[in-house]
């Protein structure tokens, strides 16, 4: 079991790492470029779309999950989870090639939701009222991934980040098909980062943060209605919700138009301070590590241990929806003590 696990989990990486010297020159050909222009937090033009080899690893180690009988309880699960990644990635795609107008993009993103949460409802004989809450986790979490995929690094960390806890949060609930979507999720996403933090780096596009998003909602959501607990499924993923939510909120605040390209999100603020793509990549997954550690803890703690925990993850969140904030009065200090008194 554990020799087929790693095999699969080694597929998909192999999959993401290796299928971009073929994907590559065709996004080249095809004109699949990302322009700078002054909301970017890149200077050159660069080749996005690289999210195609992602999705290729974690759908190809799925069905290989199923294929080699690797899940054989819950299989529709798995399936389930797939068909939802394969539609958002295949969605992600269009809007890179050619580019979609928002309302259909909205919709079919609720759409895809809408039948995942349908089928799985069906499936683990819950209450069809989790339809819409699961149309509209689907979609927020597309919506989110996107947003946050603005440096390099982030998403493709966040993507081994969350896997990682998932597959974690699968062996403690004793749910195998967790396990497996958990790590093939990390793995493909380990595989990516090579290419966005190489030399010719290159972008997931829509298609990548689309098949981001896709992934940890589709999995938050069959875990939660399988009956894993909210805080595994929830924790690893608070400060990515955090950063979007406030921006969000000053932005609604300000009567700014929602959806149009912005440098306002807590990391992007965080690199204007002077770090660079992977310091802050690095900082976020590291907040992420920390909330997802606490909210384990939680999940199955005595009431002043999850109290403390539950305390722990909000001191955290607040602490980096500020850090710019400090960070920035941090270098203000360090100037005014270098710089000579010319009074």
């Amino acid at each position: 079991m554990t020799l087929l696990l790693s095999s699969v989990a080694g597929v998909a990486f192999l999959v993401s790492v290796l299928l971009p010297f073929a994907v590559k020159p065709l996004l080249a050909r095809w004109g699949v470029l990302d322009v700078p222009n002054d909301r970017s937090s890149h200077s050159s033009v660069v080749i996005r779309g690289m999210g195609v080899s992602v999705a290729g690893g974690i759908l190809v180690a799925l069905a290989l999950s199923l294929a080699t009988g690797l899940v054989a309880v819950d299989r529709s699960l798995v399936l389930i989870v797939l068909l939802m990644v394969a539609a958002a990635s295949l969605l992600g795609w269009l809007e890179d090639l050619r580019g979609l107008p928002i309302r259909v993009r909205a919709g079919c993103q609720l759409v895809i939701g809408a039948l995942g949460t349908a089928a799985l409802a069906y499936t683990i004989d819950q209450s069809y009222w989790w339809v819409p809450f699961g149309a509209l986790a689907v979609a927020a979490y597309i919506n989110v991934a996107n947003f946050m995929d603005g440096i390099n690094g982030i998403s493709g960390m966040h993507g081994v980040l969350v896997g990682v806890f998932y597959a974690i949060g699968g062996a403690l609930s004793d749910q195998l098909w967790l396990i497996v979507a958990g790590l093939v999720l990390a793995a493909a996403f380990a595989g990516f980062l090579p290419w966005n933090l190489g030399r010719g780096f290159v972008f997931l596009g829509d298609v990548g943060s689309y098949l981001l998003g896709a992934s940890v909602a589709a999995i938050a959501v069959t875990g939660l209605l399988a009956g894993v607990y909210i805080e595994y499924l929830l924790s690893p993923v608070l400060i990515y919700l955090a950063d979007t939510f406030t921006t969000f909120l000053r932005r609604a605040q300000r009567g700014e138009r929602l959806y149009v390209s912005h440098r306002q999100h807590v990391y992007q603020r965080l690199t204007d301070t002077g770090l660079n793509h992977l310091q802050v990549a690095l900082l976020v997954t590291a907040f992420s590590a920390v909330t997802g550690a606490a909210g384990f803890i939680v999940a199955t703690a005595d009431a002043p241990v999850a109290v403390s925990g539950s305390l722990l993850a909000a001191g955290v969140v607040a602490m980096y929806l500020y850090s710019p904030r400090i960070l920035r009065a941090r270098a203000a200090r360090r100037q005014a003590a270098v710089t000579p008194d010319l009074n």
